[in-house]
């Protein structure tokens, strides 16, 4: 059974209250990766998990597809970086996000989140403000009476009564209570129970969430003339991995409550965030954080002259509410084991409510022009945070239409490839069998006759292979040994190219153009992890199209081959780690010299060849011939491959071949059970997105259609990789959105006692 996996890279827009929605939606992003766990490990599932294992189940019947689900990428601002934050955590960790369901739906509430020195004393506090405040909640047909159910009513107008006698001028939530919570919420996750780790062995988890430096930190730019500027930049991303190829951990709590902390502290509501406060938190609780310096190196920008304790951190959606940026920046160098159906999915809890309304026309048959506060508002708020993600959009559908592109490419050269490969080695050379040293000869037979018969075209090649290998040991030699600044950072960098200059590797073809030179030969021999890389990745992805798919069933040689190979790209993937380079005994006035032969000495990779090439020729060795042939012809012509793709690709290479879709979740798109979007289902979105905080029957709302949102939209993306006539028609997918939908509201009905109306109502419209 040909097997596929469905990645995502999520990412979480901001809401404020609405974070509680979001965490309904992360929640069912978690049993469903939970689920495919269990899928593949032939365990049980339990309440929507139950549901989501049976599609798994119903497509690998119908398609003969072993689709495996995973999130591997999480990007998120504000309310949605906390979100992300927990749910990557249990993505690495196998930790329960149940736990977290509680803490939200007792805790993200205004009496818990105004800070202790805010809170009104007496009925005499800010007397002035209470008639008002009375006024507008009993005036005729006032916001609490449109919104917010009968139940409900007393409870939002006296918390709101004490909300609004609350310091004024001053943020009225506590920045300590926050961080507090937060670390409620991580011990939770840690007591609770734990799983399975929710990413296959090897496969990082990367984690970005924005932040804003409210003073800004300088940054150069280079610039015709002059010849460089400085310029302040106050985008911040904060940027935490999990990889067990590294040893990289995301296990940072500290580190990870910062992160949150900062991302959330919305203008006006929260106090800004240092590093200051969380050291008193940490202190009061006797936390200690060993890894605090290492967190201020990685992840705030150096300021002379400045105490990183001291840096002011606010609302990472001031400036990047939708942070796609990093995100596509990580899927370089993704591991990919078997055919990738890559996700782009974001949630975006409100895109058809706005919260600022225009005013009253000018005169009659006038344009509606914004009035005093809603200008000020929609300015300073609200058109940053909604601004289009159109730009990031189109970048994605550039990264695609050149994957595409480079399949077209490969696509029409098999068949010249193959003649040509088959007509270098003969007609005999197929009925050998493959044994290192053979393997080891026709590999270097093919690589030389690729460059040979490129001719012209080798140079451009050969150069970018240079630039990555020269680019790739910059970026090591930096992490190692960070630079003391940018000008040495770039001093380092230029003595390194000089150094291959000197070298002779900027004549990169050798005699009368053709082919490469000797220097080039035994450079790329010894520090060309790249290529390797490229070359087992594509011989992974025609195992599984052009052997495996021609299968009817489960066949054990494919599996052993498919193990060589990744048992070999585990050799390199081993040495393109910092892990592997980080005992390298060098002194810090080393020359770039003495680096690049030190980084060729420790992962020598002209003896790893040895190894691979004995894993690959005993597998292929076992196959029947026919399939043999096929994989040898691609292995031994990815050399005329890789000429051909990788100036298309510009360089960088991608290792996932396929390309990208984007989705997205929330409440105008999930419409199997009511439509309408935000306004018609949502209560968080009142008080300008702050409305769950004051009411814990606006929470219990806004988690419910939350997870119920996310089961529907999930269930549609799953089906959707697996489309045509083995797909599943309309009418199966609403029976399977039926059964989810009703194992939500069976596990929920207990916990959710404010919203037992609603749960009623939607058993009857769910049917």
């Amino acid at each position: 059974m040909r097997e596929k996996e469905l990645r995502f890279a999520l990412i979480c827009y901001g809401g404020i209250s609405l974070a509680v929605y979001m965490h309904g939606i992360t929640k069912e992003v978690w049993r469903l990766a939970a689920a495919s766990r269990a899928f593949h490990d032939g365990a049980a599932s339990t309440g929507s998990g139950a549901v989501y294992r049976d599609l798994l189940t119903d497509i690998a019947a119908r398609s003969n597809v072993q689709l495996r689900v995973l999130a591997d990428i999480v990007a998120g601002a504000s309310a949605g970086g906390i979100n992300g934050i927990f749910l990557a955590r249990a993505l690495a960790t196998g930790q329960s996000l149940d736990p977290l369901t509680d803490l939200w739906l007792d805790s993200a509430d205004v009496d818990k989140l105004i800070d202790p020195d805010a809170r009104p004393l007496s009925a005499a506090t800010k007397f002035w403000a209470v008639p008002i405040a009375g006024w507008m909640m009993k005036k005729r047909g006032n916001v609490i009476d449109r919104t917010v159910g009968a139940g409900a009513q007393d409870e939002v107008r006296a918390k709101l009564s004490r909300f609004v006698r609350a310091r004024w001028f001053e943020p009225p939530f506590g920045g300590e209570t926050f961080s507090n919570l937060l670390l409620d919420a991580f011990d939770a996750m840690e007591q609770g129970p734990r799983g399975p780790v929710l990413v296959p062995d090897g496969q990082p988890v990367d984690l970005f969430v924005s932040v804003t430096d409210f003073a800004g930190y300088s940054v150069p730019l280079a610039l015709n003339s002059p010849g460089r500027v400085i310029e302040d930049e106050h985008r911040l991303m904060l940027h935490f991995r999990e990889d067990s190829r590294t040893g990289a951990r995301l296990d940072d709590v500290p580190g990870l409550t910062a992160a949150a902390r900062a991302t959330a502290s919305f203008p006006g509501a929260f106090p800004p965030f240092t590093l200051r406060e969380l050291d008193r938190v940490l202190e009061t609780r006797g936390i200690a954080w060993p890894r605090r310096d290492t967190f201020i190196r990685t992840q705030l920008p150096a300021v002379s002259e400045s105490d990183p304790a001291d840096r002011v951190l606010i609302d990472g959606s001031v400036l990047a509410n939708a942070p796609f940026r990093p995100a596509i920046a990580a899927l370089k160098q993704r591991p990919a084991r078997r055919e990738i159906d890559r996700r782009f999915v974001y949630i975006d809890p409100k895109p058809d409510y706005r919260s600022i309304s225009f005013g009253k026309p000018v005169a009659e048959g006038a344009a509606r022009l914004p009035g005093f506060l809603a200008t000020i508002l929609g300015a300073l708020s609200e058109i940053p945070r909604e601004q289009p993600i159109r730009e990031n959009v189109e970048a994605i559908e550039g990264m695609s239409r050149r994957i595409r592109r480079m399949q077209h490419i490969v696509d029409a050269m098999k068949v010249e490839v193959e003649e040509q490969v088959a007509a270098l080695f003969g007609s005999t050379f197929f009925l050998d069998t493959p044994t290192v040293a053979r393997l080891e000869k026709w590999r270097a037979k093919a690589q030389d006759q690729a460059a040979l018969r490129a001719g012209f075209a080798y140079a451009p090649y050969g150069h970018l292979k240079l630039s990555a290998v020269i680019e790739e040991l910059a970026s090591l030699i930096d992490r190692l040994l960070p630079p003391e600044g940018a000008v040495h950072q770039a001093n380092r960098r230029q003595a390194l190219w000089d150094e291959a200059r000197a070298r002779g590797l900027d004549r990169i073809s050798g005699k009368r153009g053709a082919g490469a030179s000797g220097d080039a030969i035994a450079f790329f021999r010894t520090h060309d992890l790249g290529f390797r890389i490229r070359r087992l990745r594509f011989l992974a992805r025609e195992l599984d199209i052009a052997v495996e798919a021609t299968r009817d069933g489960r066949d054990p040689v494919c599996e052993d081959m498919r193990e060589a190979i990744f048992t070999a790209l585990g050799l390199y993937l081993d040495r393109q780690g910092d892990a592997w380079l980080a005992d390298l005994d060098l002194p810090a006035d080393a020359g770039p010299g003495d680096w690049i032969d030190a980084v060729a000495a420790r992962r020598d990779l002209t003896a790893i060849d040895g190894q691979a090439d004995a894993l690959i020729a005993a597998a292929l060795a076992a196959m029947p011939k026919d399939d043999r042939r096929t994989l040898l012809l691609a292995y031994l012509g990815y050399p005329f491959y890789d000429i051909a793709t990788l100036p298309l690709l510009q360089g960088e290479g991608f290792d996932e071949f396929d390309p990208i879709k984007i989705d997205r979740i929330s409440p105008s798109d999930a419409t199997a059970i009511r439509s309408g979007g935000a306004a018609a289902m949502l209560k968080g979105i009142e008080f300008n997105s702050f409305g769950a905080f004051f009411s814990r029957a606006y929470r219990e709302n806004d988690y419910l259609w939350g997870r119920l949102h996310g089961a529907d939209r999930l269930i549609d993306i799953v089906a959707s990789s697996v489309g045509g006539e083995k797909g599943l028609s309309a009418d199966e997918l609403k029976a399977i959105k039926r059964r989810a939908f009703h194992a939500i509201l069976d596990e929920e009905v207990d916990r959710l006692p404010k919203v037992a109306g609603l749960i009623a109502e939607l058993r009857g419209e769910i049917g």
